[in-house]
């Protein structure tokens, strides 16, 4: 079969030919129809994170039809529409798995031993993978598989992001940089009925920032201030920089969300700030699967428009240098 293959540390990616894998225990076959890239599939690239060694199958943003079964499937068959996201499968024997959490990043990130789609086995850029069952979610019948592609990674982080910070009824949620995850906050924020604030130093997405539902475009936290302040602040840029920034624009009792992962990892606090006006800084990994599902369906009902570029698998190297140099608007979707 053929699959995007990174061969080492900032190669490009190619499309090569590897073998096809077989179900297993427990496992269901995908035919991949569509995978996302996601930022996190270049640090991986990079070996900014390393979890195994190269060469690398990346993506965990694979979709697509159930087509085998492995001995012991009994809550997936052949037919389904599953999409593949991060978290496969937790050891189920470690002290974090003994609490009997939801598959989540957070499982990801204390479970000993987890199997995570594209990072420590292969991922969705190939034409069939092999998955745990139970590392899978069914799709809405009327998604398309490359609409679906990015909400099961960036989609899900925006709306686990927003149901965690819990803001209050038609209160406002500001939404920090305008780009892969940033322009589904605005969308989801909209549709769950804020009113909602972007910050953007671009002047040249102000414009698409109104399209996608914001009520105002502002550059920084003093000018979040004078349009009323927000109560929740989704930080979804690449670099943390705005993100404190925004603090500046902030709502008493106020909550800023990380949810991204950034090669930076230095995030300097204002502590007055924080203490005088009694803000809260939360971090969101996911959180459980049912914002996962909840996502979809959001998106599924036409809310939420992914703003896609779709490429044949034979573009996938160009996709990825798109991504790379900060040239797609906003997601690359993969198609197999």
């Amino acid at each position: 079969m053929k699959a995007g293959v990174v061969s080492e540390p900032h190669a490009a990616w190619e499309l090569r030919d590897v073998p096809k894998p077989e179900a297993g225990p427990h496992q269901v076959l995908v035919k991949v129809h569509a995978c996302g890239v996601c930022y996190t599939d270049s640090l991986l690239a990079e070996n900014v994170l390393n979890f195994r060694p190269f060469p690398l199958i990346p993506g965990h943003e694979g979709v697509g039809e159930i087509v085998a079964v492995g001995e012991g499937v009994v809550t997936r068959k052949v037919g389904d529409r599953v999409g593949m996201p991060i978290t496969q499968l937790p050891c189920g024997r470690c002290e974090f798995c003994h609490g009997n959490h939801p598959y989540s990043f957070v499982t990801a990130n204390n479970c000993v031993a987890p199997i995570l789609t594209g990072v420590n086995v292969d991922g969705g850029q190939a034409e069939y993978v092999a998955v745990d069952e139970l590392g899978t979610i069914l799709l809405p019948d009327n998604l398309s598989y490359e609409n679906a592609a990015p909400t099961v990674c960036a989609g899900y982080t925006v709306w686990a992001a927003l149901r965690r910070a819990a803001g209050k009824p038609g209160g406002t949620v500001a939404v920090v940089g305008i780009g892969g995850v940033g322009h589904l906050g605005i969308q989801f924020a909209k549709a769950a009925g804020y009113r909602v604030v972007a910050i953007t130093h671009s002047p040249a997405k102000h414009d698409l920032a109104r399209e996608l539902g914001a009520d105002e475009v502002v550059a920084n936290g003093e000018e979040l201030k004078k349009v009323g302040g927000a109560d929740v602040v989704l930080h979804t840029a690449p670099s943390h920089g705005p993100a404190v920034d925004a603090i500046k624009g902030m709502n008493p009792w106020g909550k800023l969300v990380l949810m991204g992962i950034s090669a930076d990892d230095e995030f300097p606090i204002p502590a007055l700030a924080m203490t005088a006006h009694s803000l809260q800084i939360v971090g969101s990994a996911h959180n459980s699967p049912e914002y996962l599902n909840e996502a979809l369906e959001i998106v599924a009902s036409g809310a939420v428009k992914p703003m896609i570029e779709v490429f044949p698998k034979e573009k996938i190297g160009d996709a990825y240098q798109k991504l790379r140099q900060g040239q797609l608007r906003f997601r690359a979707v993969i198609q197999y």
